[in-house]
């Protein structure tokens, strides 16, 4: 029997209508990322496209396009005849098998890495890190959106400069980081996680490659125990 908290429909929100500045599918994307992120979407609940045309007040093509890049990215699910829904949580068991695989990959990475660093890489990790805009924009939901893709950037930016591309595909392939951040919305998670950023900054700026493993492995244990309340 289909649990009815995950049938849901997103509900048409006139005042979410879409600027048309850039990229109009580009910004529809990143709306709806922003409210599945948020959990202004739940997670398992469906997703009707006429609705979003309304809301947003655009045509279906851009609705579409953005709903099939999201479906790449793990976040929504699309069944023949039925249409989209948004991708159900992930269970306390594949939350558990994630943090594990982080935790044996990551903080050798970040100490690998820091021997590759120069710079203009430190410099690109900083950016990536979201430290400097921690406190831009007044639209919480949409900070919050937006940390989740800047801490998946920045994650991934180490395991580039790490110069393993297995694991890097491997980390990419689970879509962790959207993954753990639909899990809890609370201003908690990007603060906290922008302090342990500049921790794992701070080593590797010096250089430091085991301060950087320490940090890193901080910074996963922490984001760990800070979701963890979502499964109570």
């Amino acid at each position: 029997m289909e649990n009815p908290d995950l049938t849901v429909e997103a509900e048409a929100r006139p005042s979410g209508r879409i600027q048309r500045a850039n990229s109009l599918a580009g910004d529809v994307y990143e709306a709806i990322f922003a409210q599945l992120m948020s959990l202004k979407i739940p997670p398992g609940s469906r997703i009707t496209v006429d609705n979003l045309v309304r809301e947003f007040d655009v045509s279906h093509t851009p609705i579409r396009e953005a709903l099939g890049r999201l479906e790449g990215e793990g976040l929504v699910v699309k069944t023949h005849l039925i249409g989209y829904r948004a991708a159900p949580q992930i269970t306390r068991r594949r939350f558990d098998e994630l943090y594990e695989l982080r935790l044996l990959l990551e903080p050798a990475a970040a100490a690998k890495a820091t021997a590759t660093l120069d710079e203009e890489r430190l410099t690109a990790l900083r950016e990536a890190a979201g430290v400097m805009a921690r406190r831009v924009g007044k639209d919480e939901r949409l900070r919050y959106s937006n940390f989740a893709r800047q801490d998946a950037i920045f994650h991934d930016k180490i395991m580039e400069f790490a110069q393993n591309e297995l694991i890097r595909e491997t980390l990419n392939h689970q879509h962790t980081h959207f993954h753990i951040f639909r899990l809890m919305y609370h201003s908690r998670v990007t603060e906290e996680a922008l302090d342990e950023h500049e921790a794992i900054l701070a080593a590797f700026a010096a250089g430091d490659a085991s301060g950087a493993a320490d940090a890193m492995r901080v910074h996963i244990e922490n984001s760990r125990d800070r979701l963890l309340p979502a499964f109570e």
